[in-house]
């Protein structure tokens, strides 16, 4: 429920002023992680990171949503998730995401992100893996 939930407040975080790296940004966003459990709110926190960054570099991206768990299973220890099998939506498309991120220990604060963009996910191969328009 946590996650559904929380699906709406990222939204909402993703369009404010938020900088990459830092607790500066709709209070609502980290008000919502301080109330998820420790490995979610990972997930989630490194997840914001991505579209984040996409959204701020060079590229001609601006997503609206990421995961980490698309196209396989990421790896994670206590304050990293690594993943080569995410994915971002952009302007109504499917992208695949890898990642590194690694956190604070209380998962607040991103303290180092890279990032790679794949190849668009065709909307052929969407339920397989569980994406939406």
């Amino acid at each position: 429920m946590a996650r559904a939930i929380f699906g709406t407040i990222l939204l909402l975080a993703a369009n404010g002023s938020a900088v990459a790296g830092s607790e500066v940004g709709d209070p609502r966003f980290y008000d919502s992680l301080r109330r998820l459990d420790p490995m979610t709110r990972l997930d989630q926190i490194c997840d914001y990171e991505a579209m984040l960054r996409i959204d701020r570099d060079p590229n001609p991206y601006h997503p609206d949503r990421a995961k980490a768990e698309v196209l396989s299973t990421p790896r994670r220890t206590a304050d990293m998730v690594a993943t080569d099998g995410g994915a971002f939506r952009s302007d109504g498309r499917w992208y695949a995401l890898s990642y590194t991120c690694k956190t604070s220990t209380d998962h607040l604060r991103v303290t180092h992100f890279s990032y790679q963009i794949g190849k668009l996910i065709p909307s052929s191969e969407w339920s397989k893996y569980g994406l939406w328009r």
